[in-house]
């Protein structure tokens, strides 16, 4: 897959879709909950694993390179948007 180039501004809708393209939707979770960008990624159902996919493709399709220690230090959506955009204004 060729690179995109990065969008300006990477949202929440962004985020779960790469979320629920990688790993899917674990049943009974609601993406569209007001509350979801502060939703711990455990209480979502997903993983290191799944997070780890996440920026994989972050890293193929965008270039943008995330360190592996991302998994603990963004637990939720919303610390993990803003991880990306540091990154992005590196």
């Amino acid at each position: 897959m060729a690179r995109s180039e990065f969008p300006d501004r990477f949202t929440l809708a962004d985020l779960l879709r790469l979320l629920s393209e990688s790993a899917g939707v674990p049943e009974g979770i609601d993406l569209e909950a007001e509350d979801v960008v502060d939703t711990p990624f455990y209480r979502l159902g997903y993983d290191s694993l799944a997070l780890l996919q996440v920026t994989g493709r972050l890293k193929r399709e965008y270039g943008l390179m995330l360190p592996d220690t991302i998994v603990a230090d963004a637990p939720t959506p919303r610390a993990l948007l803003t991880v990306i955009a540091h990154a992005r204004a590196a």
